[in-house]
């Protein structure tokens, strides 16, 4: 995404955490799963330290969310890939010393945007804006992002800089997809 149109979205946009008492009264994103979660799980989540929610709301009109997000911990691990191969072909960006059995990360457990606002950027502003708050607050050592992409949205976290972590592995009509912090220029 282009830089001014980032700039263009901070002066129409705000980003908050929600907390547990937050309600969030409607929201139709076309997925019934991503809105139930929104409207009713979200506060569970937090309050059991499972996932953080995040609402973009828009500053003309703060009462309604265009979309949201919630991040959890999660790793790569050995054991994520189909065979030894691809492990050692993805742990070579450490050197030698560095590599473990797995690597710190940071899960987009889900992530929602209005039906009537899709189609706008919004989505990839959003990655944009964990990717670069990973960089410059990265507080526990956190290396990628992470997501179980449904079928429908790999093209569209390929196009914002994810990667496939095994090319034949879709499993539940997810796919495990991965993005590189350290590939991004700050």
């Amino acid at each position: 995404m282009k830089q001014n149109q980032n700039e263009a979205f901070k002066d129409l946009y705000k980003i908050k955490r929600l907390k547990t008492t937050d309600k969030i009264e409607s929201f139709d994103c076309g997925d019934a799963d991503l809105n139930d979660f929104i409207l009713r799980e979200a506060p569970l989540y937090r309050k059991k330290k499972l996932a953080v929610s995040y609402a973009l709301r828009r500053i003309e009109n703060p009462q309604e969310i265009v979309a949201f997000f919630s991040l959890a911990n999660d790793k790569i691990s050995v054991f994520d890939f189909e065979n030894k191969t691809d492990y050692n072909r993805f742990s070579k960006r450490f050197n030698n010393r560095k590599r473990l059995k797995s690597y710190p990360a940071v899960k987009i457990a889900r992530l929602g945007v209005l039906q009537s606002m899709k189609n706008m950027n919004i989505g990839s502003f959003l990655l944009n804006f964990i990717k670069t708050y990973f960089i410059w607050y990265n507080k526990t050592g956190c290396r990628f992002l992470t997501v179980d992409a449904y079928i429908d949205a790999i093209p569209f976290y390929m196009k914002n800089g994810f990667v496939s972590l095994n090319d034949d592995d879709i499993k539940d009509k997810t796919r495990l997809l991965y993005f590189d912090l350290d590939d991004m220029i700050v």
